[in-house]
Formats: C-alpha cells, sequence, structure tokens
C-alpha cells in the first residue's frame, strides 16, 4: 500500500519541485500552492462526470459510433481534453487570477503546473491502485509528465494574458487567454489520440511525440524564465 502511494505520488512531486525553483524573483507561498495542488485533484470529480455523461449519453445521441476515427477524434479532443484542462483552467482562473503573489509571468507556470499535478496525482492514484505499480512506472514517464507539459504551455499563454491585461491590452489578453485554453488541449487530444491507438504506426509516432513535447517544454520554461515580465 505504502509503495504503491510513494510510486503515485513522488514522480508528480519531483516535477513540482523542478517548476517550483525554475521561479528566480520571488517564490510562491506555499500555501497557495498546496491550495492550487488540491484544488487540481479535486478538479477530477467534475472531469469525471462530465466524460462519463458524454460517452454514455451525449455521443451516443450524436450518432458517432465507437471505433470509428471520428468518434476518437471528438472524444479525445472535445470530451477529455477540452474537458479535463477546462476544469484545470476553471480552478487555476478562479483561485489565482487576481491573487496578490501573482506579480510576474513566470508566477503563472507555476501555479497551472501545480493545477496540472494536482489533477494527474489524483488520476494516478486511482490508476496505479486499479493496475499496478507496472502502470505506475509507465504513468511516471508519460502520463504525468504530460500533464507538466500540458500546465507549461498554460502558463506561458495564462502569464501573458495577465501581463497584458494590466498593460491595458485588453484584445491581446483575451487572445493570450483563449490560447491558455486551446494550445493544451490540442496537445492533450492528441497524447489521448495517439496513446490510446490500437496503429503501431501511431504507437511508435507517440514516443516520439513524447520526446519532442519534453523538449518544447523544457525550452518553453528555460526562456520563460529568463524573459520573465513584471505584472
Amino acid at each position: 500500500m505504502l509503495l504503491l502511494t510513494l510510486a503515485a505520488l513522488v514522480p508528480p512531486i519531483i516535477l513540482m519541485v523542478i517548476i517550483y525553483n525554475k521561479d528566480r524573483m520571488e517564490k510562491e507561498p506555499i500555501g497557495l500552492i498546496l491550495k492550487l495542488l488540491f484544488a487540481g485533484a479535486l478538479s477530477t470529480i467534475p472531469a469525471g462526470i462530465i466524460e462519463y455523461f458524454c460517452e454514455g449519453a451525449l455521443l451516443p445521441a450524436a450518432g458517432l459510433q465507437q471505433g470509428t476515427l471520428l468518434y476518437q477524434v471528438v472524444f479525445n479532443f472535445l470530451v477529455v481534453a477540452w474537458t479535463e484542462e477546462g476544469v484545470k483552467h476553471f480552478a487555476l482562473k478562479r483561485i489565482t487570477w487576481t491573487h496578490p503573489a501573482f506579480d510576474y509571468t513566470f508566477d503563472a507556470m507555476v501555479y497551472t503546473v501545480a493545477v496540472g499535478l494536482g489533477f494527474a496525482m489524483a488520476e494516478n492514484i486511482q490508476y496505479v491502485f486499479n493496475y499496478g505499480l507496472s502502470t505506475a512506472i509507465m504513468r511516471a514517464i508519460t502520463a504525468i509528465p504530460g500533464h507538466c507539459i500540458f500546465g507549461i504551455h498554460m502558463g506561458y499563454f495564462y502569464g501573458l494574458s495577465r501581463f497584458h491585461l494590466t498593460h491595458f491590452r485588453p484584445a491581446r489578453s483575451k487572445a493570450y487567454m483563449f490560447c491558455s485554453m486551446l494550445i493544451p488541449v490540442l496537445l492533450h487530444g492528441t497524447y489521448d489520440l495517439m496513446a490510446g491507438s490500437r496503429n503501431p504506426m501511431l504507437e511508435i509516432l507517440f514516443f516520439a511525440y513524447l520526446v519532442v513535447m519534453d523538449i518544447v517544454a523544457v525550452i518553453t520554461v528555460n526562456r520563460f524564465q529568463k524573459k520573465d515580465l513584471h505584472i
């Protein structure tokens, strides 16, 4: 039991510490980070309800049949990715948008990763306790970094949205806010579509996609850290 719990929680905690320590201006309050982690974990509940309803009722009512490519695209992008990134984004904005600690653009990346990894922790506990240690190992190199990466890209645009709003550029702020949802949804949907495919070619592309996402995420974090703007 203890081993499974550690296997589920340690990988996201490590990633959280890495991103937290990348904040070179002012470290964010630990209480705020814990609140975001908890909010991310709680977000799995509405996400699960919405996904269950869409998969069980909405998609069949729309005439979409399981196993078809159209079904897989709609399910992975519009149901899973949009729902999960949407509930994370909602929790994120409610907690941080007007928070006094949100005074640098890189803060946004710390916040979004915290929400994403909170979501990943709760999700990971369910998977690991249901399917065992081997699942924990696989998710530690796939799904957990995936949620972190989706958060990194959400944070990049979320921080710029806040920056432009305070500098009286509302149109740019809205555009960046839209991107803070759209880009993670596209990344997440592509991830799920490839991960759930039984096509051998897509399985190979999936691991290539993971490598590319990892590289781009590292570059994005480092560049955003160096160009950290005061809000």
